[in-house]
This record gives C-alpha cells, sequence and structure tokens, in this order.
C-alpha cells in the first residue's frame, strides 16, 4: 500500500508542471520584464498551449501572484541565511536585501517597486500575500528580539503626532503588540528609510549621482545602528 505521505504521480507531475511554468515566467521577467509575462507567452516557452497554463493559474494575476511569491520566499530565505543564533543580525541582514536585490533587479523591481495586484476577496489567502508577510515578519521578529533584550530608543509617546500615533498602535495591534507604539515607530522608520534608498538604487535613481551607492547604503546602515542603539561594524 502506497503510504499516504508519498505525492502520487499525478501529483509529481502537476507540481514539476508548476515549477516549469514558474521558471519559465520567471526567465520572461528577467530577459523581458514584467509585461512581458503572460499565459500565452509562459505556453509558448514550454511548448503548451495557453488553455493547459490554465489548469494551474486563471489568469495572468493568479500567474504573477505565484512568481511574487516565488520570488518573496527566495528573499526571505536569503535573509534567515544571514542570521545568527543569539547574534544582532540587522546589518548582516541589511547587506544580505541589498545583495539579493543587485542580483534580482527585476524580481526585486516586481515585489518591492510595482503596483500590487488587484485585490479580490481571496487576496489576503492569496500566495504573493502570505509570502509577503513572511517576509517582513524577519526583520519584525529581528528587531522585536533586540526590544526584548537590551531595548533602544524610542521617543516620548506624548511627542508623537497623535494622527501618527493612531496609526502605529494600529499596526502594533495587527502584529499581536510585541511592539509598543512609540517602538513600532522606530522599526517602521528603519525599515522605510532602507527601503527607500534600495529602491533608489535598483530603480537606477541615484545614477545622476553615485556610481557606486554601497558607502551610502552604509552611512544608512550606521543610522540605523545609531537609531538601535547598536554597534556598527564595518563590511569586511
Amino acid at each position: 500500500m502506497r503510504n499516504s505521505a508519498t505525492p502520487s504521480r499525478r501529483q509529481r507531475v502537476r507540481e514539476n508542471t508548476l515549477t516549469d511554468i514558474q521558471q519559465a515566467a520567471r526567465e520572461l521577467l528577467v530577459n523581458e520584464g514584467a509585461q512581458a509575462v503572460s499565459i500565452n507567452a509562459v505556453a509558448r516557452r514550454l511548448g503548451m498551449s495557453g488553455p493547459a497554463i490554465y489548469r494551474y493559474y486563471g489568469s495572468r494575476d493568479d500567474l504573477m501572484a505565484g512568481l511574487a511569491a516565488s520570488l518573496y520566499r527566495e528573499v526571505t530565505e536569503c535573509l534567515q541565511s544571514a542570521r545568527e543564533s543569539g547574534e544582532v543580525n540587522v546589518v548582516a541582514m541589511s547587506r544580505a536585501l541589498r545583495h539579493w536585490a543587485l542580483a534580482n533587479p527585476e524580481g526585486f523591481r516586481l515585489i518591492f517597486a510595482s503596483p500590487p495586484l488587484p485585490m479580490t476577496n481571496e487576496a489576503p489567502q492569496r500566495e504573493d500575500r502570505l509570502a509577503a508577510n513572511d517576509f517582513g515578519r524577519v526583520f519584525f521578529e529581528e528587531v522585536e528580539a533586540l526590544w526584548r533584550g537590551q531595548g533602544f530608543p524610542t521617543p516620548a509617546p506624548e511627542t508623537i503626532d497623535p494622527r501618527l500615533n493612531a496609526q502605529l498602535v494600529r499596526y502594533a495591534d495587527n502584529t499581536g503588540n510585541l511592539l509598543p507604539p512609540e517602538a513600532v515607530y522606530v522599526f517602521l522608520k528603519c525599515w522605510i528609510r532602507l527601503y527607500g534608498l534600495l529602491c533608489m538604487e535598483i530603480l537606477e535613481h541615484l545614477d545622476f549621482a553615485f556610481t557606486d551607492a554601497e558607502p551610502l547604503y552604509e552611512a544608512c546602515l550606521q543610522e540605523l545602528c545609531a537609531w538601535l542603539d547598536i554597534e556598527y561594524q564595518p563590511p569586511s
């Protein structure tokens, strides 16, 4: 009797075909840009018919969601590999994120610098949203561990604009109140600073002034270290 945990031949074929479809979609993304990724283009690349692809993805949005999810999982794994137990890993993870982005600029553009896919009733449980949440959780967990350990400076709650504070409270609630709103403020300030600079580099919006953005990125990391009250270590 076949073990129920062992995939059937049909399941294996389906999984292999999904892998092939995602690989073809990624090749189109890298070589021709996101606008070139379509059901028919993937089908042509694989020698399949369009209707055959629709058995796996019901629309182009579903296909793009699957592609985005695979990219989120890849960059999340990259960040996880930069973490060391018992260490403060913010700088190492931030460098790993930049290295991944430079090696995968079209992938970065798709998941971090493109309008989100249209919302549907199923969108919160769509695989790209779930994978995006997993990605965000990696940085959040790192800062939350730092807060539980040594802590870091935060603004006095009464100095935060009430309109901003209401949003910080909501974000804190949505993340299980693991950080108080004033610590959420510092976390988001760090992420926005890092993310904004990286987007400008990958989108080539720094080229008017910089031919090498690494020193600028390292200066940004020094700022983050000051905000989080952790030691900055230059790259080796």
